[in-house]
């Protein structure tokens, strides 16, 4: 480098920083200009052990110290320590590797090596089911039947042949994980000959032919609460596939799809119905009966109502999900015009013209006249 950086200035940060926040700006930083991010990025490389020296001297709480009284001379002759990356933390920059590369299905921790296959936690499953619409509004249990996996009965879920037992795999020596050089770094992956799990099996069970695990149906029965609506899912903890080494069993998910209904229409909490108005009843006014979730109701249709009035019966909707009481019912009004007439009721008709003699239409043309 042709000058030495201020350390703060390289990571970014202010002459108050705290350690929490040095070890996220060299974290940060780190993933930005690693070099197996830039290949043949020389500036990237160079800035990258720029980094690391800044890290080094100021993580070092001793070094932080005699840098901001002295400088660079009174930390014993530069940023770079006694190393080519000055000798950095290496409990903290194998944190960033395992970010940058992964974790290579468990491996190693700071401790060392794993001795054997980790628990892990079984795979969730999903199923669909299709209930009416009266049942989602009251809530329902219904059967489910999920294909899943259940732990081999012949040799208790080891996927080896009973009276024998899964070996320490020889490659990785039960770790789970190999390394390889990658430069100056070692990065670690699933080891391939055991594929991670720290183990081979050399005489596989007969039944599960060395899976441990056997495909089945099972059946359960859902509850549905009340109130559900299209797409809602119901989660049944446990009821997924078990878990392996130990691990837990996954979860069942419930996708619930409800009927369309004849009369209500679902609007979110709510629900919608159409009811239809004689040319009278929306005139004069009228009462009507309309239906209900739950029988009927009595409404008083104001005079003069006009097509697409909606009146609302509040709280006798569908209930809301978690208890906090229930939605509306929207009554959307539309006129019933007769397709064709009686003579009396084209009499009656031309006779209602004759007395309601208004052109509702006159303010149209006052207002394109104006606007041109």
């Amino acid at each position: 480098m042709a000058r030495q950086r201020d350390p703060y200035e390289v990571l970014g940060i202010q002459r108050t920083a705290s350690a929490d926040d040095i070890k996220k700006a060299h974290r940060k930083l780190v993933r930005q200009y690693h070099p197996d991010r830039n290949p043949g990025d020389e500036k990237a490389e160079e800035r990258f052990k720029e980094v690391q020296q800044a890290y080094d001297l100021l993580s070092d709480p001793d070094k932080r110290k005699a840098y901001d009284r002295g400088g660079f001379t009174a930390t014993g002759g530069g940023p770079q320590g006694g190393g080519p990356f000055g000798g950095f933390d290496a409990g903290g920059f194998g944190d960033i590797l395992s970010d940058l590369f992964g974790r290579g299905g468990g491996g190693r921790g700071r401790g060392g090596g794993r001795t054997g296959p980790r628990p892990e936690r079984g795979r969730d499953l999903e199923v669909d089911t299709t209930i009416t619409f009266p049942q989602s509004i009251e809530g329902v249990q219904v059967p489910i039947v999920v294909p899943t996996t259940e732990r081999c009965g012949t040799c208790n879920g080891t996927g080896a042949k009973p009276g024998t037992s899964p070996k320490v795999c020889p490659r990785c020596q039960g770790r789970g994980v190999e390394s390889q050089g990658q430069g100056l770094f070692s990065i670690s992956q699933p080891c391939q000959r055991c594929g991670g799990s720290g183990t081979i099996i050399e005489d596989p069970c007969p039944t599960c032919r060395g899976e441990g695990r056997l495909r089945t149906t099972k059946r359960f029965r859902a509850n549905i609460p009340a109130g559900v609506k299209e797409g809602s899912r119901v989660r049944l903890p446990g009821k997924g596939e078990p878990g392996t080494n130990g691990g837990p069993p996954g979860d069942l998910f419930v996708t619930v799809h409800v009927e369309t209904s004849p009369i209500f229409a679902r609007k979110g909490d709510n629900v919608e119905v159409e009811v239809p108005l004689t040319v009278p009843e929306a005139l004069r006014g009228a009462e009507i009966e309309v239906p209900t979730l739950h029988g009927r109701k009595t409404l008083r249709v104001p005079a003069g109502t006009r097509h697409g009035t909606v009146q609302r019966l509040r709280g006798e909707g569908p209930p809301k999900l978690g208890g906090k009481g229930r939605g509306d019912i929207h009554y959307r009004f539309t006129i019933d015009v007769p397709s064709s007439l009686s003579r009396e009721q084209q009499e009656a008709v031309e006779e209602l013209s004759r007395v309601m003699n208004g052109n509702p239409r006159s303010g149209l043309f006052a207002q394109a006249k104006g606007g041109s």
